[in-house]
């Protein structure tokens, strides 16, 4: 589970198994979480009624939670923009190109990525995605016509644009697809319960009993980590608990990290499913466990 405790943001993150040239820049951006978390509130905010096609502006930083139609035109040169796609957990997203008209060969671009880029941390991870980190990125410039539509491989994907000419346009349709096998998942909420399915089954302890220190869980084939950290690639997170026996009993555990992740690795040669709910803490219980706690690796309680 992926969320933002401190500065009340929560995403949840569910994870089971480059820009090149002068274009690097823009994977460094300057997109804060509360500033995602806003334009994810104001998006989810819009009511569309089932029988309109959705349609409105796409802006330089955007954040698109709903199906729709979305055209970008530019009023003056527009260098650096992103636009980040999610859907619901059990959604993966296309962007189909309707009409485009830029300078490729002036340097516009747009260019799909499968997954997130915030802070140069990508999500998901390159260990927990299947495909090579290059070629998670589509540049129409590249492809044209021969992909009009890019899926992405979960339930987020992102949308970097460089414009160069004033009054250059173009205009895509965001669909959200059922994902009947939902892998690398960000939540759109503060709260709530999910299951993960893989072919171990876990169930439910009084307290969280194994560390990564202790020998046994890390070297097995079918195990879930609880990991925490103030970015959002899961590699590069801070290993906070690994469960990798059956149990019975209620669990619980408090994490001060900005983001949080439930990861369930799976060898293939069991069914292997666990179930959890999260909730945002509220700022007394971050106080109490805060206390005594190392800042540098989030604090638990």
């Amino acid at each position: 589970m992926e969320g933002t405790f401190r500065e009340h943001l929560f995403f949840i993150v569910l994870c089971l198994s480059v820009l090149k040239g002068d274009t690097r820049y823009i994977e460094e951006n300057d997109i804060t979480p509360e500033g995602l978390y806003a334009l994810l509130n104001s998006e989810l905010k819009r009511e569309i009624p089932e029988t309109l096609i959705y349609s409105r502006p796409l802006r330089c930083l955007d954040m698109v939670a709903v199906e729709g139609q979305f055209t970008f035109t530019a009023d003056r040169p527009q260098l650096s923009c992103a636009a980040f796609f999610i859907a619901e957990p059990n959604q993966v997203i296309s962007v189909e190109y309707d009409s485009v008209d830029i300078d490729c060969r002036g340097g516009d671009f747009i260019k799909v990525f499968d997954g997130w880029v915030m802070k140069g941390e990508k999500f998901p991870s390159s260990q927990d995605h299947a495909l090579p980190l290059m070629e998670r990125y589509v540049d129409y410039c590249d492809s044209g016509t021969v992909r009009r539509t890019v899926w992405s491989s979960q339930n987020v994907a992102m949308l970097f644009f460089r414009i160069h000419t004033a009054g250059s346009s173009f205009t895509l349709t965001v669909r959200k697809p059922i994902n009947p096998f939902p892998c690398n998942i960000i939540s759109q909420t503060p709260e709530g319960s999910f299951t993960m399915i893989a072919e171990l089954s876990l169930g439910h302890l009084n307290d969280f009993p194994i560390k990564r220190s202790i020998p046994g869980c890390a070297g097995a084939g079918d195990f879930v980590e609880l990991l925490g950290g103030n970015g959002m690639d899961p590699s590069k997170m801070f290993p906070v608990a690994d469960l990798c026996y059956n149990f019975n009993g209620p669990a619980q555990m408090k994490i001060g990290c900005d983001n949080t992740v439930v990861r369930m690795v799976s060898s293939g040669k069991f069914v292997n499913r666990v179930a959890f709910q999260y909730r945002l803490l509220d700022r007394q219980e971050l106080q109490r466990i805060k206390v005594n706690s190392v800042e540098d690796f989030c604090f638990t309680g």
